[in-house]
């Protein structure tokens, strides 16, 4: 799939909320196009995150302690928080389907961040309504 056929996905995706036209070709440059097979965990519990990921085609389970916790589907992110801390990933997720996804590595993501200096602003800001948004669902 070339890579402006990629904007409507990045665009979709609440992390890059508010993205120029210049600056998803960017994001879409600085990612690479990977295939996972059905049943693959791509994401493991536990371990230090290095990569974000976007799910551009199939279905993914999110799975905590080994219960599933939620689905994922074409516009959907995970990973991103390990851009920023190269903390430990808090779920497991596993491929449901087939998946396409983008992966954004945080040498790229970095690169990405100086090259487009106003991504660094949206970023944030979809990050702190992520914060709120999960604070309400926690304590009302």
């Amino acid at each position: 799939m070339a890579r402006d056929q990629y904007l409507n996905h990045l665009a979709s995706v609440p992390l890059f909320a508010g993205a120029t036209t210049r600056e998803l070709r960017a994001i879409a440059k600085a990612t690479v196009e990977l295939n996972i097979d059905e049943g693959r965990e791509f994401v493991t519990q536990g371990d230090v995150g290095r990569e974000a990921f976007v799910i551009v085609e199939g279905q993914a389970e999110v799975r905590r302690g080994g219960q599933k916790i939620g689905g994922l589907g074409p516009g959907d992110c995970v990973g991103e928080m390990a851009l920023l801390d190269h903390g430990p990933r808090t779920a497991s997720v596993i491929a449901a389907t087939p998946l396409t996804v983008l992966v954004l590595s945080p040498r790229e993501f970095s690169g990405l961040l100086d090259e487009v200096p106003s991504l660094t602003h949206k970023i944030l800001a979809a990050l702190a309504g992520r914060v709120r948004q999960l604070d309400s669902q926690a304590f009302g």
